[in-house]
């Protein structure tokens, strides 16, 4: 079956509509549609040509893009989801305001699908999605109902204050909580994706201004959220009080209408960069940016702060593995951090000896995220005085996907056989040391292995710039259930986790050497969630978050 892709406008009002829609595209074909999907929780009218997924729980780790007064902001959006493509590849929607200058009235244009950005977007979606304001999102859903659109953001919708959409990157740890509240009061659900919760608290909330209704929803969700919300006034970026997922603020000289500033919110600055966009700061932990008329006049932004009932914890997964090494997040650059947590890799876990005699140990990195922490690796290793080289010792080919978002193993293994080619030139011979991120559930790890060894290296030696992974994310990053992870396979027994992997040895980065160096480096004053390697969950969980479905 063809996936999924579907263009619509908010044009009409209801207590909360979504996903109006006056046409959908499937695939190449357009298929004209007279009828409406009803407010979130009713059964839309009519039968779609579309086949959907079955609808199952969605855990999603996107990434997120908005515009506001920019000449045709949907360009420059669409450029933003572009340099975050990494953050989500599975899908893609963009939502844009404009004023149609027959009635007066602000109409919101959507546009979303399945796909790469590139393959979402064409030239004509583009053209149709007026306005001088955009948000925009790449999804990863992390478990099924991939297909299903409903489930797709930017969500788009109108109710009695009027036009609003939002875009969400995270997850709510009191989803179930909330869910469970809503369908108590005969609430019905789009979709099973919690961003939805959002719009029901928004539409609930007895506060008289859309603003205060957006800060009114905020405060009563807890987890991870780095939002985008764009009403037909203003536009506002929102960070969960923890600050887990990174949301940055870039401003756009000269971009507006008549020479006027325009400003942008991306998840990481590797977006702004792509856009020519100038970083102005991060978004503080708990804190909503509100930027409208009056930013562009006077160059400042309203903010208003959520209450700390947890404490911070930036996850710092994002600058071990997730985020792109040219970003800057949480403060500092990416490759920064990454260098350091090789530093201190090779304090911990250091380059081995060989005999006299032999050739040095060369260190090679399992490209592309373990670059970083190679050359920090390999540094601090001669500043030690243990003789080593550094190399490229595989060949990626650039045209196969990551394996750690491969929906299932089998695939998994083949886009490992794919993907990586060993240089015999540079193995053959030598004590080889290979530096990695992480190690999720090792099958990647013993694959690579083998292949050095199939390439004539003497020894292999993992080095993993991160602890063992043991806990599943339960505030928006991917993992596999806790029975499946690499560590607890093996009791977390290193020893034997080297030799179910047939390897030398194998060495990861301690916790607490994990936040001391990424500490250091990044010179921030707010605190990491390393839950994945703990288990200690900085907020708690219930339902949903704990896999309980909805």
């Amino acid at each position: 079956a063809h996936l999924p892709r579907i263009c619509l406008e908010n044009n009409f009002s209801s207590s909360l509509t979504a996903f109006d829609s006056r046409s959908l595209r499937h695939g190449a074909q357009r298929i004209s549609r007279k009828d409406r999907l009803g407010s979130i929780g009713m059964a839309s009218s009519g039968d779609l040509d579309v086949e959907y997924a079955d609808p199952e729980e969605y855990n999603e780790k996107c990434g997120v893009f908005g515009t506001y007064n920019v000449n045709k902001a949907a360009h420059t959006c669409y450029y933003g989801l572009v340099g975050l493509q990494h953050r989500g590849q599975e899908g893609a929607g963009m939502v844009t305001s404009h004023m149609d200058p027959t009635t007066k009235k602000v109409d919101f244009k959507l546009c979303r699908g399945v796909g790469l950005v590139t393959d979402v977007f064409k030239h004509d979606d583009i053209k149709e999605l007026e306005g001088e304001h955009a948000i925009g999102h790449t999804r990863y859903s992390t478990a099924g109902g991939k297909n299903a659109i409903e489930g797709f953001q930017p969500f788009s919708v109108r109710y009695r204050m009027g036009n609003l959409a939002l875009c969400h990157n995270g997850n709510l740890s009191n989803a179930q909580e909330l869910r469970s509240f809503f369908e108590n009061q005969g609430v019905l659900m789009q979709s099973t994706v919690d961003s939805e919760l959002f719009l029901h608290l928004i539409s609930h909330s007895k506060r008289q201004s859309q603003l205060d209704q957006i800060f009114d929803a905020a405060s009563q969700t807890e987890g991870a959220f780095s939002c985008i919300f764009m009403t037909e006034t203003f536009m506002c970026a929102l960070r969960d009080p923890n600050g887990f997922r990174p949301l940055c603020i870039g401003k756009l000289t000269g971009r507006g209408p008549n020479g006027t500033d325009g400003y942008c919110v991306a998840s990481e600055t590797c977006a702004l960069d792509l856009c020519k966009a100038e970083y102005v700061r991060d978004v503080e932990p708990g804190e909503m940016i509100v930027i409208d008329q009056g930013t562009v006049k006077t160059g400042t932004f309203s903010s208003l702060r959520l209450p700390q009932k947890f404490g911070t914890s930036q996850c710092i997964f994002e600058y071990v593995y997730f985020a792109r090494p040219d970003s800057r997040i949480f403060g500092e650059y990416v490759t920064k951090v990454r260098r350091e947590l090789g530093r201190q890799l090779a304090r911990e876990h250091p380059v081995p000896l060989v005999a006299e005699g032999e050739p040095a140990p060369v260190i090679i990195p399992i490209p592309e995220s373990a670059a970083h922490a190679t050359l920090g690796f390999y540094e601090e290793s001669i500043n030690m005085g243990r003789p080593c080289t550094m190399d490229f010792g595989f060949f990626r080919n650039p045209y196969v996907g990551r394996s750690f978002i491969s929906p299932s193993q089998e695939l998994r293994d083949l886009k490992v056989l794919c993907k990586f080619n060993p240089m015999e030139h540079v193995l053959k011979g030598k004590t080889v040391v290979v530096i990695d991120d992480s190690i999720v559930r090792g099958t990647t790890a013993r694959q690579l292995a083998g292949l050095i060894y199939s390439a004539g290296a003497k020894a292999v030696h993992i080095r993993i710039s991160s602890p063992p992974v043991t806990d599943p994310c339960f505030y928006g990053m991917d993992f596999p259930s806790k029975e499946e992870l690499f560590a607890n396979t093996h009791f977390g027994n290193v020893q034997a986790m080297a030799e179910w992997l047939r390897v030398t040895s194998l060495g990861y980065l301690t916790p607490e050497g994990l936040v001391e160096a990424a500490t250091r480096s990044s010179g921030t004053r707010h605190s990491f969630c390393r839950a994945c390697f703990t288990g200690v969950y900085p907020v708690p969980v219930t339902g949903q978050a704990t896999g309980q479905d909805w």
